[in-house]
């Protein structure tokens, strides 16, 4: 018998835990799922050889972390928090980038999935600065930002190649000392 899922942290629906190599089917079949949902925003693994690559960078590079938001009740993956590009000494940074799938889209299990991310991120891993650069005309994932507590600081033109051509993007940050106040 499997040992039961632990989780790094979790609140009242959703617990959050690293990647494995074994959620290839489930995460894969989700991507599918939700194409509809993350087209033209983000491209996740579609398939077992992709997936594999993709979490053998996010649990073998240090400079980035991933995390599957795991829904309590039944363990079903409902989304992923990638914290990327961590860079230490003075600087105690990461960029985020996240995306639910279709199933669990529009129910706030990515707020709190989110939430969890952001405190595990300032107290485990100490960074002190996280931040979520998105499109412009990515209404939800703006709202989950700014819901998350999460300010906009500016905007860059051109800033990353997605979908064949490069895209503006908002840049969203929150502190640690942002979460105490």
């Amino acid at each position: 018998m499997p040992e039961p899922t632990r989780f790094l942290a979790e609140g009242s629906s959703v617990g959050i835990r690293h990647y494995r190599y074994e959620d290839a089917a489930e995460f894969t079949a989700r991507v599918r799922e939700s194409k509809d949902l993350h087209h033209p925003w983000l491209f996740p693994p579609a398939s077992a050889g992709a997936y594999t690559a993709y979490a053998k960078r996010l649990i073998e590079d240090p400079t980035k972390t991933g995390f599957l938001v795991c829904e309590k009740s039944g363990g079903d993956i409902a989304g992923f928090i990638n914290i990327n590009n961590i860079v230490e000494g003075g600087f105690l940074n990461g960029a985020l980038g996240y995306g639910a799938f279709a199933h669990a889209a529009g129910r706030g299990l990515m707020r709190e999935g989110l939430e969890l991310v952001v405190r595990y991120a300032f107290g485990r891993l100490g960074l002190h600065r996280l931040e979520i650069n998105v499109q412009p005309d990515n209404a939800a994932s703006i709202a989950l930002a700014s819901r998350c507590g999460f300010r906009l600081e500016g905007f860059s033109p051109d800033f990353l190649f997605i979908d064949g051509a490069w895209r503006d993007h908002e840049r969203w940050a929150i502190t640690a000392e942002m979460l105490r106040t």
